[in-house]
C-alpha cells in the first residue's frame, strides 16, 4: 500500500474535484476485499439500491471491527488529504475541524453522535447503476473521500464508469467520467470544491454516481473520512 498525494494530485483535483492515485492495492488485495461481501458479519447494513431508489444494485456498510486493511488504508489518505482539505477551506473562509491525527477526527465525530462507520464495499451486476449523490451522514464532513477498483475494468464487467457532475456557479453543470482502474484509487471531493469566481472563490456543489454496467461484475471499496449519525 503506497499513498503518495504529489503535485499532480493536488492539481488534478482543484482542476476537476477529482484525481486517481497510483496503485494503492495489489490483486490479490482486491480480491480479498471484494471476498468479504460474502461474508455478512463484517458488515453492519446491507442496503438495496432499487428498493430506496438510489438506482440499483446493492452495498455493505462496514461495522466494527472494520478488517486491518481498510482501518489503514483510510488512516492513511486521511493523513495525505489532510493538508488538500485545509487549503481549501482556507480558499472558501470556511472552518477547518479537522485535527493532525485520524483517530482524534474520529473522536469528534462521535462526541457529535456520528457513531456508525462508513467505509463501503458496493456490488454492481449487469443493469446496475447509482444514482447522483452525496456521502455527508452528519454535521462533521470531511471534503474529499476515496473510491477503490477491485476489479478490472474491460475485462470483469464493462460499462460502471465513476460519474462526478459539478454544478458551476452562473453556468451549465460539467461532467466528468472516470474508468477506475484495479487497486487504484479515485479521490473525490464530498460535498462542494473551490472555483474561482468574480468574487474570489466560491464553493461548487458536486455529486457523484456511477454509470450502468453492461455486462461481468464490479465491486469498489468507498472510504468515506468521517462516520455517521
Amino acid at each position: 500500500m503506497d499513498i503518495v498525494t504529489d503535485e499532480r494530485l493536488a492539481r488534478e483535483l482543484d482542476a476537476y474535484g477529482c484525481a486517481l492515485t497510483p496503485q494503492v492495492l495489489t490483486p490479490e488485495e482486491c480480491a480479498q476485499i471484494a471476498g468479504l461481501y460474502d461474508e455478512p458479519g463484517h458488515f453492519r447494513a446491507t442496503i438495496d439500491m432499487e428498493r430506496h431508489r438510489f438506482g440499483a444494485g446493492q452495498y455493505r456498510y462496514f461495522g466494527h471491527p472494520i478488517p486491518p486493511l481498510i482501518a489503514r488504508l483510510r488512516a492513511a489518505f486521511y493523513a495525505r488529504l489532510l493538508p488538500i482539505a485545509r487549503d481549501w477551506a482556507a480558499r472558501l473562509g470556511q472552518p477547518a475541524p479537522w485535527p493532525d491525527d485520524f483517530n482524534e477526527w474520529l473522536d469528534m465525530c462521535h462526541r457529535a453522535g456520528q457513531t456508525r462507520p462508513t467505509p463501503i464495499l458496493l456490488r454492481y451486476r449487469e443493469n446496475d447503476w447509482n444514482a447522483l449523490h452525496r456521502d455527508l451522514y452528519g454535521d462533521l464532513v470531511f471534503p474529499l473521500q476515496v473510491v477503490i477498483g477491485l476489479d478490472r475494468p474491460g475485462h470483469d464487467y464493462t460499462g460502471g464508469e465513476f460519474l462526478l457532475v459539478e454544478q458551476r456557479p452562473r453556468a451549465q453543470s460539467r461532467g466528468t467520467v472516470t474508468l477506475l482502474p484495479q487497486g487504484h484509487g479515485l479521490v473525490f471531493t464530498t460535498r462542494d470544491r473551490p472555483v474561482r469566481s468574480s468574487r474570489g472563490w466560491s464553493a461548487a456543489p458536486v455529486r457523484h454516481g456511477v454509470s450502468t454496467v453492461r455486462s461481468g461484475l464490479r465491486h469498489t471499496l468507498g472510504l468515506v473520512l468521517h462516520d455517521a449519525t
